[in-house]
């Protein structure tokens, strides 16, 4: 990418409602994954990545979440924090709640995603500064949970529609993105009673022939939305060692 990329926006402001089933404690950022905390391997690829700024929307237990990230954060990234009130609605909100701040291009990601770092190096490489650009995972036999999974329908490396509901489609939003600050505008257009997500952005986006999709090839990453993902997540890491 000629245009370097230096800022980065992790949404972390939900509740975690989907691990509130008492068999896991910890939010969701700060849960042991490989003997870390999940977001301290998202923080260090970034880190590798060059990044040197994280925007961190945060919501809810915002103060509380910010203090047990803070020491996590490695040397060379500025952590600069942004509160979401609005944090019960859906993560379009949450991303546009970065808006005034970011400069482009910029990183897009997940505190509950996991990524193998060359993910991240190899979309911040191949992606360019005209298209909002998507990590894409083609190897549909491998996701976990294919009924959860952001759907894609690629056209040659271009993104042509993303939906969970999405009936012809071959391949998987990973929930890593290079992103123009046209994203914004996209998503205050996808606005319905005030809510948006991000998905409905990018399908707008997609429509506009906006949107190109990386593929990450053999590379492995895996949200971590419930129990069960980190369990197959932590499986993964046994198969491996």
């Amino acid at each position: 990418m000629s245009q370097p990329v230096t800022d980065a926006v992790i949404l972390m402001a939900g509740s975690g409602s989907r691990f509130n089933n008492g068999e896991i404690k910890r939010r969701k950022p700060l849960i042991d994954l490989f003997g870390r905390p999940l977001i301290s391997h998202t923080l260090e690829a970034l880190a590798r990545a060059g990044i040197v700024r994280v925007w961190a929307v945060i919501g809810f237990e915002g103060d509380a979440l910010r203090g047990e990230v803070e020491p996590l954060v490695p040397s060379g990234i500025e952590m600069r924090w942004i509160d979401n009130p609005q944090w019960q609605l859906q993560n379009g909100v949450s991303a546009l709640a970065a808006a005034p701040h970011v400069s482009e291009p910029f990183i897009l990601t997940m505190a509950d995603h996991f990524f193998e770092p060359a993910i991240v190096d190899l979309l911040v490489r191949e992606a360019r500064p005209d298209f909002l650009n998507v990590a894409i995972d083609r190897k549909l036999d491998t996701i976990f949970d294919m009924a959860d999974a952001m759907k894609v329908q690629m056209r040659g490396e271009r993104v042509m529609a993303v939906g969970k509901s999405l009936p012809n489609y071959n391949a998987i939003d990973t929930g890593l993105f290079v992103c123009p600050s046209e994203l914004f505008r996209y998503l205050e257009k996808a606005k319905v009673n005030g809510d948006c997500s991000l998905a409905a952005g990018v399908g707008a986006m997609a429509k506009d022939g906006r949107v190109r999709g990386i593929d990450i090839g053999e590379a492995w990453w895996q949200d971590v939305d419930t129990p069960e993902m980190l369990r197959h997540a932590q499986s993964r890491m046994t198969v491996t060692s």
